[in-house]
């Protein structure tokens, strides 16, 4: 008898295994849809109050201010490519002049300088470079993702705006859409139970979101004062753009440093790379350092920490976990994940150790 019990134990614990394993896959198939839906909630979220506005200000129906907030969305993100689109076109086409074989004959230089100083053989930088994990990786899985997540073609770009739109304007079409799907999943006599843990959760992305906009705000004014200080043409697009891809978690912050260090190649056409060109490049790197030093040691843990009341380890455990699952979507969406996984585990899984360990400040 008992060892039937223990039988019939693992075979339930596999077959939850197997549930999971399912699920995970099942969730990996369909990660370009979920990220769809994020943006989609987050932009319900935001345009939420406009909504509201337009229906008690003017009398709007759900369906009218909906689309009117939707459209208002569009002509916003319709002058935002119209200003930003002619400088990015003009900084590819100078960074697409840039002649490399001339830096690397001046790296070449470099090389000969720097030995006869420091008295050594000669040391070539170049091929040291390139034989670094670094470079040999780049191509790696994860930037490889997000490129072609992102810009693989431009049918993908109109079909994941479009698939945004659509999913935006039912939410703000039916604001209880959500709340009416989580009440029909609820046991019958937890529906109030559920509410109240969807209530929360919307309270903690509601600041997660705005926390992640002061958080690109403060990095995009302290790019600015770089590029600045750098004298580089278009400083504020350009202080923006980077500040946008710090949105994906240790990747971006990467590519907009390297997109910052082709810029200032590209402005500076014609320069002496030992004498003007390399100081500018290596006050580049110091800068970016240096504010993403202050990003990840003050405005993330205070900013995020507060947000979402999770602690910096925790998120990073999530943000790594997320990317190795999903890759670039998976990063993105893992705080709000990890938050929402949070909420629901303290409400029906609070008498276990760790989870009030980790929902204590929730």
């Amino acid at each position: 008898m008992k060892s039937r019990t223990i039988a019939k134990g693992n075979l339930k614990t596999l077959a939850v295994v197997a549930i999971v394993i399912l699920l995970i896959y099942f969730l990996f198939k369909i990660k370009s849809l979920l990220l769809f839906i994020f943006i989609a909630g987050v932009i319900s979220l935001i345009c939420r109050p406009l909504v509201s506005f337009l229906k008690n200000k003017f009398k709007f129906g759900n369906t009218l201010a909906s689309l009117t907030t939707l459209i208002l969305v569009g002509v916003f993100l319709f002058l935002l490519i119209r200003i930003f689109l002619p400088i990015i076109l003009v900084q590819s086409k100078n960074i697409s002049d840039i002649d490399f074989d001339i830096v690397k004959k001046d790296l070449y230089e470099l090389n000969v300088q720097a030995s006869e100083y420091l008295g050594v053989e000669k040391i070539n930088i170049i091929e040291a470079i390139k034989r670094t994990e670094f470079v040999k990786n780049f191509n790696s899985k994860l930037v490889s993702s997000f490129v072609e997540t992102f810009f693989q073609n431009i049918g993908d770009v109109v079909v994941g705006l479009f698939s945004v739109l659509f999913i935006s304007f039912f939410l703000l079409k039916d604001e209880k859409l959500i709340t009416t799907a989580v009440s029909s999943f609820a046991d019958k006599g937890n529906e109030r139970r559920s509410l109240s843990i969807l209530i929360k959760v919307k309270e903690l992305l509601s600041r997660y979101f705005i926390g992640l906009l002061l958080q690109m705000l403060i990095v995009a004014l302290f790019y600015l004062g770089l590029l600045l200080y750098l004298n580089v043409n278009n400083p504020l697009a350009i202080a923006i753009i980077c500040a946008f891809l710090n949105i994906v978690p240790y990747i971006g912050p990467f590519i907009g440093a390297v997109l910052m260090l082709l810029v200032v190649v590209s402005n500076n056409l014609g320069a002496d790379f030992s004498t003007e060109l390399l100081p500018m490049l290596i006050k580049v790197v110091v800068g970016v350092s240096i504010v993403q030093l202050i990003d990840n040691l003050i405005s993330q843990p205070v900013i995020f920490g507060r947000s979402v009341r999770s602690h910096p380890l925790e998120i990073f455990i999530a943000i790594v976990i997320g990317g190795l699952l999903f890759d670039i979507s998976g990063m993105i969406l893992a705080v709000p994940v990890y938050t929402t996984i949070k909420v629901f585990s303290k409400e029906f899984l609070s008498e276990y150790k760790i989870v009030k360990h980790l929902t204590k400040n929730m």
